[in-house]
């Protein structure tokens, strides 16, 4: 045949010309400019916590750049070397800008490690629960039921006061008051694919389980959980920065931009706002960014909502 049709078109027909579902998605998204500008600034964001080392005036955090001639500077002040704090300094001279994007750094660092992981595995349950069903189904989801029971903040604080604080400890909090929604909601949408025809042809076809599960039934649960996932990692910015205010989750030595807010809390009523204010700015912007990208796309991959 000359002529190949493909989705009412001919395969010879222009690339431009072309309807892709990616085209299709990019211009639902950047059909509001809310979206577009909070996925720029949270872009910006991830660049400036990724480049931050170039362009900051320290790393606040090593004791042999800081200088307490320094200390407790207000913003726009010049230091004893002449360098001028856009943001003000510490009690122990510690550049803002420079402690807010290290601070960004580890927050974020904490929350994407943590979500990878736990999509992995709330992926995995969700998708085998959601598939073979019977008493795999019942098990999975009644442990997912015990854990959703508890708040996620009363979890994370179980987990920490048992564990201690640390980096590593705080990502195991993470992922565990994580996993369970993501499996609560891959299991939704298995449910649902597992009743189509699509499956049913593929299982007269004597596929096996695990082509079945990768090729056709977990490509089709994709769409909820990449909205739940970048709503999960604003939570788990917010969760994080709880933790660290509360003096369980990061050490001192590593501190997140919640541990800022808490350590500059103690010198509010002292005048030194820029110690709390700065950091919370940042942490707000952060995570209302991402929450307006995940309402963008739960609304672009859920053309239901947009009625």
């Amino acid at each position: 045949m000359n002529e190949i049709v493909d989705g009412g078109r001919r395969a010879g027909a222009p690339a431009a010309d072309r309807d892709t579902p990616f085209r299709r998605f990019v211009a639902d998204f950047t059909a509001s400019r809310i979206a577009v500008a909070a996925l720029v600034t949270f872009v910006t964001i991830i660049l400036v916590a990724l480049l931050g080392p170039l362009f900051t005036l320290q790393n606040p955090y090593d004791l042999a750049q800081l200088n307490l001639w320094d200390s407790g500077l207000p913003p726009g002040a010049t230091g004893t070397d002449g360098q001028v704090y856009l943001l003000g300094t510490d009690d122990q001279g510690r550049d803002m800008v420079s402690a807010v994007v290290y601070g960004l750094r580890i927050s974020l660092g904490v929350a994407i490690s943590s979500g990878v992981i736990a999509v992995i595995i709330g992926t995995t349950a969700g998708i085998v629960a959601g598939y073979f069903g019977g008493r795999v189904d019942t098990l999975i989801m009644r442990v997912v039921d015990m854990q959703l029971a508890f708040p996620a903040v009363l979890v994370a604080l179980i987990l920490l006061a048992v564990l201690g604080r640390g980096v590593d400890k705080i990502i195991f909090a993470l992922i565990t008051v994580q996993w369970a929604y993501y499996a609560r909601t891959v299991r939704s949408s298995a449910v649902v694919e597992r009743r189509k025809d699509y499956i049913a042809a593929a299982r007269c076809l004597s596929l096996g389980a695990g082509r079945v599960i990768f090729h056709h039934l977990l490509p089709n649960c994709i769409a909820p959980l990449i909205v739940l996932a970048t709503i999960e990692v604003a939570s788990a910015v917010a969760l994080e920065a709880t933790l660290s205010f509360l003096g369980v989750g990061l050490p001192v030595t590593e501190p997140s931009l919640g541990l800022l807010i808490s350590n500059g809390y103690q010198y509010m009523l002292s005048g030194r706002y820029w110690l709390s204010f700065y950091p919370g700015v940042a942490l707000l912007i952060t995570i209302v960014s991402i929450n307006l990208v995940g309402d963008q796309l739960r609304d672009v991959l859920n053309p239901r909502l947009q009625e």
